[in-house]
């Protein structure tokens, strides 16, 4: 089962079939109530939250967040826990992932994505397209690095941040958590939590505002996912 039904569902869903570990039964979108049993990606869009105790009634115990929003993934993988769902793991055949690097669970590699050796990725994470997290990085749970994003050595990434695409950054940099590096950045310094941070060299700019998602999603289309 795919939690999503967008542009990074479908990301999801091929790398999960071109892993071969599980079958799809379909998709939730709580989003847009009116796409149930509508065909997607192979599969169809069952509904949303309230079809989980069905689908644990029939024997599917496996899941995975295909939601880009860091936050929102969160939320969902916390209460997908709790209803007793086990998060699958999504890498990629062609994402080179070094023998020796820890991956959560829930997190997704994507095509050509680089992990190097002695590097940890937390749980419900993206490493996206063609991104590069090199030796002895340590990636927080839920934290999206963006397509093209180059990490050197011994960068840390809090929980839940956002490495926009094609950012840079230096060597043993700290990225706090909860904070957003915009795209194309050039991170030489330390960032800290809740901002958001842009620029070649990049700069605070503004603080994140904090959000509180409810575990319900009935208000899910104010969350922008």
């Amino acid at each position: 089962m795919i939690w999503g039904a967008s542009g990074h569902a479908r990301v999801v869903a091929d790398i999960v079939r071109l892993q071969g570990d599980y079958e799809i039964v379909g998709f939730l979108d709580d989003v847009n109530p009116q796409r149930r049993n509508i065909g997607f990606c192979g599969a169809k869009i069952l509904g949303g939250q309230e079809q989980l105790e069905r689908l644990r009634r029939a024997k599917v115990k496996t899941l995975i967040i295909a939601i880009g929003d860091c936050q929102a993934r969160l939320n969902l993988s916390e209460f997908a826990r709790e209803k007793k769902f086990h998060l699958a793991t999504a890498i990629h055949p062609s994402a080179t992932v070094a023998s020796d690097v820890e991956v959560g669970v829930g997190t997704v590699v994507a095509a050509g994505a680089v992990a190097s050796a002695a590097s940890k990725i937390g749980d419900n994470a993206i490493i996206n397209t063609c991104a590069s997290v090199d030796h002895e990085c340590r990636i927080g749970e839920g934290v999206h690095i963006a397509p093209g994003a180059r990490l050197a050595s011994r960068v840390t990434v809090g929980r839940g941040s956002w490495v926009g695409i094609g950012s840079i950054v230096k060597e043993r940099v700290r990225i706090g958590k909860n904070s957003i590096v915009g795209a194309g950045a050039v991170v030489l310094e330390d960032v800290p939590d809740n901002v958001v941070a842009y620029g070649s060299p990049a700069k605070v700019v503004r603080k994140v505002p904090h959000r509180q998602f409810p575990k319900s999603l009935n208000d899910a289309h104010k969350w922008g996912v």
